[in-house]
């Protein structure tokens, strides 16, 4: 075990994506009964704390699927470890490797106060019963859980005693206000969680608590930004602390809120969130080469009739379409990229498709286009696709401003929570251009005016 005492001393195997990590994890799930296993049992009780602290987090890698009582008894006997990184982690594993009975029963036992939040924060769905625990981090773990589950008229009583404990319970709790505002937000109170975070950030004590309130809220709701930005300057101070900042770099996600309060904030030291770059859209159009109807033909012959994938297929068949219709073969290839597969291809050449086939394909392409309006990754590209129909993309205003008029942001997949709020912002913002552009060219043509006679 020579190889793994070295990658422990040398960190290694506390970077996420090393090989020895890697390596150590595979063997713990491959025997718990294994040298690997037995080594690192033992290591959680060596003197250096950055190698017990390795040793548990580990152990912690382990499957949780049926008790390991070896690891869970290691774990028990570092609960008092004089290092608190280390006591953490020990907890954690107390949960993991023995199960419910045995942190309730530690949590039951021990009076250490960081010890007892780690383990309540790992026993979630099993602490209803300690909404009267003499520590206020635990008291508010197991109250948030009954007001997730608890009756309307149940709300209020628990509001109260989750304000009352909400400064205290911070002191060893992490992220108060996220896990409050998650619990909040999952139960629809939109109202609630304003006047809360109002409440909350006027009091210096609680403020980083309802700047966390205010940031999940963000992350819920497209219309918080705008109600929560103004305040959130308000109260920043002249120092703003790292949760206000992350709550004010998040509410600036929001296109309507900078529109509206951009220049309050300004006024803070605060760097707004990035915007990227457009790929498509009415507000940045494509710039593809340009062909005539002849080079794009060339083009098209030498694909096969079922391709998958054309590059620049706007620019070649919008040529030959300007040209006069499309040939059989032409028109095989157009409908094998419109009709195969979902993703860019096929938004952008439905609209390809309605201009070779006519009116009466109108319904069908509409049909394939908009159940992706909201997906991840392809949605701007079928929301441009129906600006480019303009008004025979008529019929698709109801799927479009569903989209536009929902409350709560659209479920997409990435990184961060920032990163999935600007998301939803961009598949908004590519809804609005497209109804825009449909109404547009739908709009009736005034006639000319009449010259005046002399």
């Amino acid at each position: 075990m020579k190889w793994l005492d070295e990658a422990v001393a040398a960190g290694h195997v506390t970077v996420a994506g090393h090989p020895s990590r890697i390596a150590v994890i595979d063997a713990l799930r491959a025997d718990r009964a294994g040298p690997v296993s037995l080594r690192l049992l033992r290591l959680s009780s060596a003197d250096a704390p950055f190698t017990r602290r390795a040793a548990l987090d580990l152990l912690s890698c382990a499957e949780a699927g049926s008790p390991w009582p070896e690891a869970a008894a290691a774990a028990l006997a570092r609960l008092a470890d004089p290092d608190d990184e280390v006591r953490r982690r020990a907890a954690h594993l107390v949960v993991r490797a023995g199960g419910r009975d045995a942190g309730l029963r530690a949590l039951g036992e021990l009076t250490d106060p960081v010890v007892r939040t780690v383990l309540a924060d790992h026993l979630q769905g099993s602490l209803a019963h300690l909404g009267e625990d003499p520590l206020p981090s635990v008291r508010f773990l197991a109250r948030l859980e009954a007001l997730r589950v608890a009756p309307v008229r149940q709300w209020p009583p628990l509001d109260g005693a989750l304000l009352a404990d909400a400064g205290a319970a911070a002191i060893h709790l992490d992220g108060v206000g996220g896990r409050w505002g998650r619990v909040l937000c999952g139960l629809g109170r939109e109202r609630h969680v304003h006047a809360l975070t109002a409440r909350l950030l006027r009091d210096p004590v609680t403020r980083d608590i309802g700047a966390g309130l205010a940031r999940e809220a963000c992350h819920t709701w497209r219309a918080a930004p705008v109600a929560l930005l103004p305040l959130l300057v308000r109260h920043c101070g002249p120092d703003v602390s790292p949760a206000m900042a992350e709550a004010l770099t998040t509410a600036s996600v929001s296109r309507a809120a900078m529109r509206a309060h951009g220049a309050l904030f300004a006024t803070v030291a605060v760097t707004p969130y990035p915007r990227p770059r457009h790929l498509f859209g009415s507000s940045s159009p494509p710039q593809g080469p340009v062909y005539d109807s002849a080079t794009a033909a060339a083009i098209l012959r030498a694909k096969p009739v079922d391709t998958g994938r054309l590059r620049h297929a706007p620019e070649l068949f919008g040529a030959l379409l300007d040209a006069g219709p499309l040939s059989f073969r032409q028109a095989a290839q157009l409908y094998n990229l419109t009709f195969k597969r979902p993703g860019r291809l096929q938004a952008v050449c439905a609209p390809l498709w309605l201009r070779h086939a006519g009116p009466t394909a109108a319904p069908r392409v509409l049909a394939l286009m908009t159940p992706h309006l909201d997906a991840y990754g392809i949605g701007e590209y079928y929301a441009e696709g129906l600006a480019r129909m303009g008004r025979r993309a008529l019929p698709a205003l109801p799927s479009l401003t569903a989209l536009i008029e929902r409350r709560t942001r659209i479920p997409v997949n990435d990184s961060t929570r920032d990163g999935e709020t600007m998301l939803d912002e961009s598949l908004l913002a590519a809804a609005l251009a497209a109804r825009r552009a449909i109404l547009a060219d739908a709009a009736p043509r005034l006639p000319p005016p009449t010259p005046e006679r002399a």
